[in-house]
C-alpha cells in the first residue's frame, strides 16, 4: 500500500541535473514560456474569468503539475476546451464560482488517480478524440466572433447563435469594427506566415506585440485587456456552503472528467513524439519520456486545486504547448517550471505593456489556433475508413458544438460501442457443418452445429432462433471450441435453447466447452439442461458415435 501511494508522489527520477540537460530544459522552458503567455492572457479572457485568471492558472497550475504530474514534458495550464466549458458556468453562476469549481474538480480528479482510474483513456476511440478536438474547435473559433467585430455579447451561449448575433449587432460599428477585423486578419497572417520564414520566432507573441504597437501608435477605438494585477492574488480557500456545494457540483464532475480526458490524452502524444536529441549525444529519452495515467491524474488535480486556492481556473494538459515543449528538446520538468516563471516574470514586471493588448489581437490568436487544432488529413483518414467511424466522428462533434463537452464524449463513446458491438454481433455466427466421415444411415437426423465469435447479448437470439429452425434433427451436436467470448446473456441464451430442444423430444449433446467457460456455463446452468451428463463430450468422434447411437434406437423404436 505505501510503495503504491509512493509511486504516485515525486521522486529521484523526476530530477536530472546534467549540464545538457539543464540547458535543453532552460531552452524549451523560455520558449513555450512565451508560446504560452498570449494564450494563457486569451483562455482566460474567452473563459469570462479575465486575462489575470489565464496567467494565475498558467503559473500556479504549471508548477504544480510540472512536480506531482506523471509526465517529464507535459504543460499544463488553460486551456480552449475548459475556456468553452467554464464560459456557461460563468454566465449562469458568476465568475467566483470558477475557484470553486476548480476545487472541487480537482479533489475529484485527485481521487481518480489514487483509484488507479488512469487507463480509461485508452478506451477512448480515435473517431471520439478526433470529433471532439474538431467540436472544440469549432466553439472556439466561433466564440472569437464578438471580439473580432468589436462588440460585446453575454458569454456563455450557443456559440453558433452568439456569433450570429454578434455579425448584426456590429452593423452599425462602422470604424471599430474594420478596426478589429484587420487587426484580427493581421495577426493570423503573422502567426501562419512567421513559422515558414523563421520557424524559431514565437510567432504569436510577434503578431500580438506588433498589433498592440499599431493600436497604440494609431490610437484605435478598440477594446483593450486593461489593468493587471502586478502579483499572484494571497491564497484562500473559497467559501462552500451546503448551497454552493449542491449548485456546482455537477459543473465540477464535468469539469473533473474534462480535465482528465484532455490531460491523459495530452500526455499519451507527448510520449509517442521524438525528441530532438542532446548536443553532443546521449541520455536516456525514452525514460524520460515515459509517463504514468495515474499520476498525472493526480498531478493534474492537485494543479485544479491550487489554481483554484489561488483565484485561478481548473488546468488541464495543453496538447498544443506540450508539443512545443517537446520540439523544443525539453527534457524534464524543469521545462515546465521555467514556463511558468517566464509568465511570473510578466506579471511582476510587465504588466502596463500586456494592459494595452487589444481584445481583438487575442481573438486572432485563438482563431489560429482553433484552425491548428484540427488536422484536414486526420479528418479524412476518419471519415473515409469505415462509415461506423464517420458517424462517430460527426456526432461528436456536433454533439460537442451544440449541447456539451463531456457529453458529447459520453454520447461518442455510446455510438462507438453500438457500432462496435454490432460489427461483433456480425462477426458470430452459426454453421450447420456436413457430418465428417463416411455417411451413416440416418445421419439425415444429426444436426452438426459450430459456434463462431462471440455468444453476447447482440447475437444470443440471432442464433438460437437458427438452430432453432432445423425441424428434422432428432440430435443437436454443438460445438463450442470456436466460441471467442460468452457473456451472462449468451450463456443464458444458450440454457434456453437445450431446454427448449430438449422439451421437443431432441437429444442435444455439447462438445468442446472451453476451460475458460466452462465456470460460467455452469453458474448459469447450461450443463444442467443436459439430458445427462454423459452429453458432454471434448472429441467430436466420440460426441458424433453417441448421436448416431441415438438416432439408431429412435429409428428402430
Amino acid at each position: 500500500m505505501i510503495a503504491s501511494v509512493r509511486a504516485l508522489l515525486p521522486g529521484r527520477a523526476d530530477v536530472d541535473l546534467r549540464p545538457r540537460v539543464a540547458r535543453a530544459d532552460l531552452l524549451a522552458g523560455l520558449t513555450v514560456g512565451v508560446v504560452a503567455l498570449p494564450l494563457a492572457l486569451a483562455f482566460g479572457v474567452s473563459a469570462g474569468v479575465g486575462p489575470a485568471a489565464g496567467l494565475v492558472t498558467a503559473v500556479v497550475a504549471g508548477v504544480v503539475a510540472a512536480v506531482f504530474g506523471g509526465s517529464h514534458v507535459q504543460i499544463s495550464g488553460p486551456t480552449g476546451a475548459m475556456a468553452v466549458v467554464l464560459a456557461p458556468l460563468v454566465a449562469q453562476h458568476g465568475a467566483g464560482a470558477v475557484p470553486v469549481v476548480a476545487v472541487l474538480a480537482g479533489v475529484l480528479v485527485v481521487l481518480a488517480g489514487v483509484a488507479r482510474l488512469g487507463r480509461v483513456v485508452t478506451f477512448v476511440p480515435w473517431p471520439v478524440v478526433e470529433g471532439f478536438t474538431l467540436g472544440i474547435a469549432a466553439i472556439i473559433a466561433l466564440q472569437q466572433v464578438p471580439a473580432a467585430l468589436g462588440v460585446t455579447e453575454p458569454v456563455g451561449g450557443n456559440p453558433l447563435v452568439t456569433a450570429v448575433r454578434a455579425v448584426g449587432d456590429s452593423l452599425g460599428n462602422g470604424v471599430t469594427t474594420l478596426w478589429t477585423l484587420a487587426i484580427v486578419a493581421a495577426v493570423a497572417v503573422v502567426m501562419l506566415a512567421l513559422p515558414r520564414v523563421a520557424p524559431a520566432v514565437p510567432a504569436s507573441l510577434v503578431a500580438v506585440v506588433l498589433a498592440t504597437v499599431v493600436a497604440q501608435v494609431a490610437d484605435a477605438p478598440v477594446a483593450r485587456i486593461g489593468a493587471l494585477p502586478a502579483s499572484l492574488p494571497a491564497p484562500a480557500l473559497p467559501v462552500l456552503d451546503a448551497g454552493t456545494l449542491r449548485a456546482l457540483i455537477g459543473p465540477a464532475v464535468a469539469v473533473a472528467a474534462l480535465a482528465a480526458i484532455e490531460s491523459l490524452l495530452s500526455a499519451r502524444v507527448a510520449a509517442a513524439m521524438p525528441v530532438p536529441p542532446l548536443p553532443g549525444g546521449g541520455g536516456d529519452d525514452d525514460e524520460l519520456r515515459r509517463y504514468d495515467p495515474d499520476r498525472e491524474l493526480v498531478g493534474q488535480g492537485l494543479a485544479s486545486l491550487a489554481s483554484g486556492v489561488f483565484g485561478g481556473m481548473p488546468a488541464t494538459g495543453a496538447i498544443a504547448r506540450t508539443a512545443v515543449n517537446v520540439r523544443a528538446g525539453a527534457r524534464t520538468r524543469a521545462s515546465a517550471v521555467v514556463h511558468a516563471l517566464v509568465i511570473l516574470a510578466v506579471i511582476a514586471f510587465a504588466t502596463g505593456p500586456v494592459s494595452a493588448v487589444p481584445l481583438a489581437a487575442l481573438a486572432g490568436v485563438l482563431v489560429v489556433t482553433a484552425t491548428r487544432m484540427v488536422s484536414l488529413a486526420t479528418v479524412r483518414a476518419v471519415l473515409g475508413s469505415t462509415r461506423a467511424d464517420a458517424v462517430v466522428l460527426v456526432v461528436t462533434a456536433v454533439v460537442t458544438l451544440a449541447v456539451d463537452l463531456v457529453e458529447a464524449v459520453q454520447i461518442g463513446l455510446l455510438v462507438a460501442a453500438f457500432f462496435a458491438l454490432r460489427s461483433v454481433a456480425k462477426a458470430t455466427a452459426v454453421h450447420r457443418e456436413p457430418l465428417p466421415g463416411p455417411a451413416h444411415e440416418g445421419d439425415e437426423h444429426i444436426a452438426l452445429y459450430r459456434l463462431d465469435g462471440a455468444m453476447f447479448f447482440g447475437a444470443a437470439d440471432r442464433i438460437r432462433s437458427e438452430i432453432r429452425a432445423d425441424a428434422d434433427a432428432y440430435v443437436v451436436v454443438l460445438r463450442l471450441s470456436h466460441l471467442r467470448l460468452v457473456d451472462a446473456t449468451g450463456a443464458h441464451a444458450l440454457g434456453e435453447l437445450v431446454a427448449d430442444l430438449e422439451r421437443s423430444g431432441v437429444t442435444v449433446l455439447v462438445k468442446g466447452v472451453q476451460d475458460r467457460h466452462r465456470q460460467l456455463l455452469t453458474r448459469v446452468g447450461v450443463l444442467d439442461e443436459l439430458r445427462h451428463e454423459s452429453h458432454l463430450f471434448d472429441d467430436l468422434d466420440r460426441a458424433l458415435a453417441h448421436a448416431r447411437s441415438h438416432v439408431g434406437r429412435r429409428v428402430a423404436a
